[in-house]
Formats: structure tokens, C-alpha cells, sequence
């Protein structure tokens, strides 16, 4: 699976942003999708997961409420809203497929990753 994130940007603070990651190769809808970020100086952390179909997902606590993500399986791409930024938001975004039918919240459980998109949120 090849992963392209996109929509990354400037923001100030409160506003919102919504990423996309575009997935071509294997299956998309096989895959759980999840979104980590990464700020500098910090380790890559998560953010959200969805299952296959869409009906589950798992949030970080740091983000519940104010992110959603979904996908859409006909268009083989996963999103990520981001309403009600913070500066303490601000990172490196990625997303990743896992080659399983169960959620994770662990990096290192994700067999595929995008490049990073930046979203920088001002305060």
C-alpha cells in the first residue's frame, strides 16, 4: 500500500484544517487506517484509528472531540478533521494501513506509512 497525506497547513489557533491520505496498491478497504503525528523534539504519537468499514474508531484523548476521522473505501482515501486547533497541535501528520482487522494505537503495528504533512496552528 502507498500512502500520500495532503492538506497540511498554517492555521491559527481554533480553526480548523482537514487532512487526506490518498492509498493506492493493495486493497484499501483490507486495511485499518490510522493518523500519527510527530512534533519536533517528540516522539511520533497517535491520533486516530478507523475499522475497515468505518464504523469504529479510536481517538487519543488529547484530540477527542475535536478530530474525526473517516474514509471513504470508493475512493480509497482517509480523512482527518481537525476542528478547534491548538498550537499544542502542531506536528508532523502521517497516516498509516495495518495489515489486520483490529485497531491500534502502537506505531510499531502499522505496516505502511505516508510522508508527513505539516500543520502548524498559531496562536
Amino acid at each position: 500500500v502507498q500512502l500520500q497525506a495532503s492538506g497540511g497547513g498554517l492555521v491559527q489557533a481554533g480553526g480548523s484544517l482537514r487532512l487526506s491520505c490518498a492509498a493506492s496498491g493493495r486493497t484499501f478497504s483490507n486495511h485499518i487506517m490510522g493518523w500519527f503525528r510527530q512534533a519536533p523534539g517528540k516522539e511520533r504519537e497517535f491520533v486516530a484509528s478507523i475499522s475497515w468499514t468505518g464504523s469504529l474508531t479510536t481517538y487519543a484523548d488529547s484530540v477527542k472531540g475535536r478530530f474525526t476521522i473517516s474514509r471513504d473505501n470508493a475512493k480509497n482515501t482517509v480523512y482527518l478533521q481537525m476542528n478547534s486547533l491548538k498550537p499544542e497541535d502542531t506536528a508532523e501528520y502521517y497516516c498509516a494501513a495495518r495489515d489486520s482487522p483490529n485497531r491500534s494505537v502502537v506505531v510499531g503495528e502499522y505496516n505502511y506509512w505516508g510522508q508527513g504533512t505539516l500543520v502548524t496552528v498559531s496562536s
